[in-house]
């Protein structure tokens, strides 16, 4: 069968679905899966994935021994054992293809307040095109995108002639300790594809990203006196600073990086949660911030922590009561790589082929400044990842939405690319 021919009778199946991978996509985000609390969401994917045959495996973080693993990162505020992961594996009954692992994590940001929202975060509200809701973008789009292209096969009388794996993980927004899993739990592919909603683009590269709070103490007074106390919130505030500088300079450097050269300012600071304080009358005793830095793919990790620990040491040196107070950094959470996707793979090449059939026009490139899940696969087990999805708007933000148009385009470059990856055989 030519390319064309095979490009619309898949179409024709993706569109004879098209509704149902809608519904599908508003049940995944009317589950509200925030971090660790995944394993209701978790479950319902993995009737789903078996009444559609899939052989089922659903397990925890505590059950692959993750922290034997030096790319493991230190988990916050989450039980291991009620991290749940779950890996949906088709079988090819005699192999000839290539197989593939597809990839979606299923943890979303929280909403914030409800009532800055135009539609319920959690309702999957559709509205001129788009589906809104916390998730709905980011990325729950890409993991209806996964699961709908396999469904396209079968309803198009095909059946890939490699396995596949279809995966969902938690902890992508938190640490990437589910997508590490599923590797210490033995899952393996000749490649893998993670639908992230970037806009029909590849992944060149993606930053890195740690996690870590500032920990910091104060001398409380009451407010009438505060020149006899300090101020362990302001103190805090002259670290963020420090920080902010620190970033500046970094991003500096970055204009004459390789990869980034062409990116304004890559590498991104955030103060993201702040706590302290127990009076509004008393100057606080206590303050904790915690913080997302960026880092390269050119960056090495420890390095980059070590210097965000210098600039702490050193700002703390030049203000009298931190000087004999020292803050604490605390890591947690992200102690990520960076990653560059090296061009020239034929996993990329056939993604490609397939994009260009389906949109009529070449695949652009991207390089992200936030992280995603390739990082594992690419850069510590050598399996070619790519990062392409679908188009949608406001992820971590308010009114968060996905382009149903835009979904359904996806979905029918990934069966093309399942097709041309894989093989196929007639069911």
């Amino acid at each position: 069968m030519s390319d064309a021919a095979m490009l619309a009778r898949l179409g024709t199946a993706v569109d004879a679905i098209f509704e149902k991978q809608v519904s599908l996509l508003q049940d995944l985000v009317r589950f509200p899966s925030r971090r660790g609390e995944e394993g209701p969401l978790q479950d319902w994917v993995a009737r789903e994935l078996a009444k559609r045959g899939y052989v089922v495996d659903r397990f925890t973080l505590a059950d692959v021994g993750l922290q034997a693993h030096e790319k493991a990162a230190p988990m916050v505020d989450v039980d291991p054992a009620g991290s749940v992961q779950v890996v949906g594996t088709y079988r090819a009954k005699n192999p000839t293809g290539r197989n593939l692992i597809m990839q979606g994590h299923i943890d979303v940001v929280p909403e914030g307040p409800e009532d800055m929202w135009t539609h319920p975060p959690y309702a999957g509200v559709i509205r001129d095109g788009w589906l809104y809701g916390r998730g709905a973008n980011d990325m729950k789009a890409g993991v209806s995108c996964m699961i709908t292209a396999m469904d396209a096969l079968r309803e198009a009388g095909l059946e890939p002639a490699a396995d596949v794996y279809l995966q969902t993980v938690t902890e992508e927004e938190s640490t990437g300790n589910g997508a590490l899993a599923t590797l210490l739990r033995g899952y393996r592919a000749d490649a893998v594809l993670i639908p992230e909603p970037t806009g029909h683009t590849i992944t060149r590269a993606h930053t890195g990203t740690l996690w870590f709070r500032l920990r910091v103490r104060g001398v409380p007074v009451h407010v009438a006196v505060a020149q006899d106390g300090t101020n362990a919130i302001m103190s805090a505030y002259h670290l963020i600073q420090a920080l902010a500088a620190h970033t500046k300079a970094l991003n500096e450097v970055a204009s004459s990086d390789a990869v980034y050269a062409s990116v304004r300012d890559p590498i991104k600071f955030n103060p993201g949660i702040i706590r302290g304080g127990d009076w509004a009358s008393s100057t606080p005793a206590w303050c904790e911030v915690d913080c997302r830095i960026g880092l390269l793919p050119s960056m090495d990790v420890k390095d980059a922590m070590a210097g965000v620990e210098r600039v702490v040491r050193e700002a703390a040196r030049s203000d009298h009561f931190l000087a004999n107070n020292p803050p604490e950094v605390i890591w947690h959470g992200f102690q990520a790589d960076g990653f560059v996707l090296e061009p020239g793979s034929e996993a990329e090449a056939v993604l490609s082929a397939a994009h260009v059939e389906v949109h009529g026009k070449p695949m652009e490139e991207r390089r992200s400044t936030a992280v995603n899940d390739t990082r594992y696969y690419g850069r510590y087990y050598d399996i070619p990842a790519l990062c392409y999805g679908p188009k949608g708007e406001g992820n971590h933000g308010f009114d968060e939405r996905t382009s149903l148009e835009d979904l359904r385009q996806c979905t029918l470059t990934m069966a093309k690319f399942i097709v041309d990856w894989c093989g196929v055989t007639p069911r």
